[in-house]
């Protein structure tokens, strides 16, 4: 599609205004092509119109034919508030028959929500926040703009649902929310994100599902690349002057160590090409006035000295120190803290920093999986920042244990596998939540999230299993997503849901509510239909009560075990990278996967070319099947994991070609030795033997 700038004087469709302001209407938006002008809220907030196509359709999932019905529909209803034609969008308060213009009803002092099913309420029906007798009377200062705000329940003041003395103007809110978008929207007191935000759309705040502005903005952090490059020194010796800097030379400027903010030429102090340590005079002065300053690593020149017959006037070199980079660029804004990377590994190996080398033990009996896991969850020495060892023991005999890396990975993989088969889960590819008032009482749903978390950072296997909208719950919360049919896992209400959906005449409808209406009314939809269209807003909101509104504690409960270790955080500012690995399962392990994976290390000594070609070659073997043993087998051997962990390994797979007779698995290294052979055969003969013997004798 084809769209105008800014200056288009087009009216739009839906309210008949021409006014092009984003903040209040949303972007105006005119595709050439259609002949259709539109504001994006007028859109959104029109009670007869549904998104039913993808996000790339139409208007944001808005199809074309759907937008032009709704402008019919609206063509025949009077506004309220201004008296003409082409209010699309009603109160959804029972009996209240009031409809207006967007516009309009932002002038009326309406209330929009922009969340769930997009909810309007006029000025008669709107929400109210709830002022308590012991609310501080008079005024105060909005926390955004800080000019005064007057504490009284009026439509232009909201006050904050988690802080008693925070107050802000309605407008003030509106422009921080659509600055901030909804992952860095909180209140500006306490900095509580999930209550706040909460509160903000029912009181008609919108919140744009999109990161923040500052964020979305190019070159936004152009400055932070900016090095301080001049000299300060009393007399600067280079004759291209201060600012003339040439890395690598006499003439490279060297920055201060502390503040960064004053220069010298190596030459203008004397100063070697290795030396990095140097402190400019403001600095030296502190230091010493402090005490912390050494006299015996530099000190200050009390007369000028000659070097090369040159005058210099500030401190002789530092003692010798090994040399570090250049302090370019790049450098500086890595050491400023950049932007973690999307990448789902580098972010979890951010997050595995908290980990300590302090072990915790696991006993876990192999024959109860969920039980033992859960002991050893909630004993009082469990830390989710202690290393974590497993030791497995079987209620036949207990005297069987093991204590190794393959115990953890094994471990971690049955737990998740459990996970996904527990009655936690329902569905059956994509699984939502389900209900289970037992282990919502014994805050089981929080012990999962906790679970999979420690997983992940932990070097476990990711769950693999989430639907795409339990994934959006978490991320985004549950009053931004719309679920789909296929969320549904009880069959008989599917089978319900499908018959209203797929409703083709109003009296087939009518017909069908009219079985079903025990069913709606103990979803809270049951309601009087008196158009076909009205289907598309009832299935939404089944949809969402047996989908989303059933699991309100439950939800809530596995957000808050996914916190551990700042699991959960990572996932709503990474949702793309984490969708990959919380929604779908890893691909089977390929020749190529494990050949990207091993890094090959050579002696000089040993032809690495023919060694890499007969590893290379056994891998495609195995994969193909020529092979008593199994691509799984191979990084089992090495690494003492059946799967690559979603963070990685640590270290990184290695393969070394050695003068020795059979393979060697250093799972401590994650290094696997193998032998130099004359043949291919011998090579793979080897391999075999070693890898399935190896692996018999630990299954025993």
């Amino acid at each position: 599609m084809q769209g105008v700038g800014p200056g288009d004087s087009r009216v739009c469709v839906l309210c008949g205004l021409t006014d092009d302001c984003t903040e209040k209407y949303g972007e105006k938006r005119t595709y050439v092509e259609y002949n259709l002008t539109v504001h994006y809220y007028c859109l959104l907030m029109s009670s007869g119109i549904w998104q039913r196509g993808e996000e790339d359709e139409g208007v944001d999932g808005f199809l074309i034919t759907d937008i032009r019905k709704e402008v019919n529909r609206a063509a025949r209803l009077k506004c309220n508030i201004c008296k003409k034609k082409g209010a699309s969008i009603g109160c959804v308060a029972p009996k209240c028959k009031r409809s207006y213009h967007f516009p309009c009803g932002l002038q009326r002092e309406c209330i929009f929500q922009f969340m769930e099913d997009f909810r309007s309420y006029c000025w008669e029906h709107r929400p109210v926040q709830e002022f308590t007798d012991k609310e501080p009377r008079g005024a105060s200062q909005c926390t955004i703009c800080l000019d005064l705000v007057e504490h009284l329940p009026l439509y232009t003041v909201l006050k904050s649902p988690c802080c008693k003395n925070a107050w802000f103007h309605r407008e003030c809110l509106q422009y921080q929310a659509l600055s901030a978008g909804i992952f860095f929207f909180r209140c500006t007191v306490c900095n509580n994100k999930d209550k706040f935000q909460k509160e903000m759309l029912r009181m008609g705040i919108h919140i744009p599902e999109r990161d923040a502005s500052w964020e979305l903005e190019e070159n936004a952090y152009q400055d932070l690349l900016h090095c301080y490059q001049h000299c300060d020194v009393k007399r600067c010796l280079c004759r291209k002057g201060r600012d003339y800097n040439e890395p690598d030379s006499k003439w490279e400027i060297k920055r201060c160590q502390y503040c960064g903010s004053r220069g010298t030429h190596l030459a203008c102090s004397s100063m070697r090409s290795w030396e990095e340590n140097w402190e400019c005079m403001e600095c030296r002065s502190i230091f010493a006035t402090s005490g912390k300053y050494s006299k015996q690593k530099k000190r200050a020149l009390a007369t000028s000295e000659k070097t090369n017959g040159t005058t210099c006037l500030l401190e002789e070199p530092s003692p010798k120190s090994p040399r570090q980079s250049s302090g370019s660029p790049r450098n500086f804004l890595l050491h400023g803290g950049s932007k973690p990377r999307n990448e789902v590994s580098n972010i979890l190996k951010e997050l595995k920093v908290q980990v300590k080398t302090k072990p915790t033990r696991l006993n876990i009996n192999a024959e109860n999986i969920w039980s033992s896991a859960l002991k050893g969850f909630r004993q009082r020495i469990f830390s989710p920042t202690n290393t974590i060892e497993v030791s497995f023991s079987n209620s036949k005999n207990r005297s069987k244990t093991s204590t190794s890396a393959a115990s953890k990975h094994h471990f971690f993989q049955l737990l998740m596998l459990h996970l996904q088969n527990s009655s936690l889960f329902e569905g059956s590819s994509g699984k939502n939540l389900s209900l289970d008032f037992q282990a919502l009482e014994e805050n089981l749903y929080f012990e999962a999230g906790k679970m999979i978390a420690v997983s992940l950072i932990h070097g476990g296997p990711s769950p693999g299993f989430f639907s795409k909208t339990l994934f959006k719950c978490l991320v985004y919360g549950p009053e931004n997503v719309k679920p789909a049919l296929e969320d549904v896992a009880d069959d008989d209400v599917a089978q319900t849901i499908k018959k209203i959906k797929y409703a083709n005449s109003l009296s087939s409808l009518q017909s069908t509510l009219q079985d079903c209406c025990e069913f709606l009314a103990a979803a809270g939809c049951l309601r009087p239909v008196t158009a076909l269209c009205d289907k598309n807003m009832l299935v939404n909101d089944i949809l969402i009560c047996h989908v989303i509104k059933k699991v309100t504690l439950p939800l809530e409960s596995f957000r808050q075990g996914l916190k551990t270790l700042g699991v959960l955080e990572k996932m709503q500012m990474h949702p793309d990278a984490f969708s990959s690995i919380f929604c779908h399962k890893p691909e089977r392990l390929s020749a190529k996967t494990l050949c990207d994976l091993f890094t090959i290390h050579s002696s000089s000594d040993v032809n690495k070319v023919e060694g890499a070609g007969f590893w290379t070659g056994y891998l495609h073997d195995v994969e193909s099947g020529e092979s008593v043993v199994t691509l799984e087998d191979i990084l089992l051997f090495v690494t003492g994991s059946c799967y690559i962990p979603a963070i990685g390994f640590d270290p990184e797979p290695t393969v070394k070609f050695l003068h020795i007779r059979y393979p060697i698995g250093n799972r401590l290294l994650n290094c696997l030795e193998l032998p130099i052979t004359e043949t291919y055969q011998q090579f793979k003969n080897k391999m075999e033997f070693t890898i399935r013997n190896t692996l018999g004798v630990e299954g025993e």
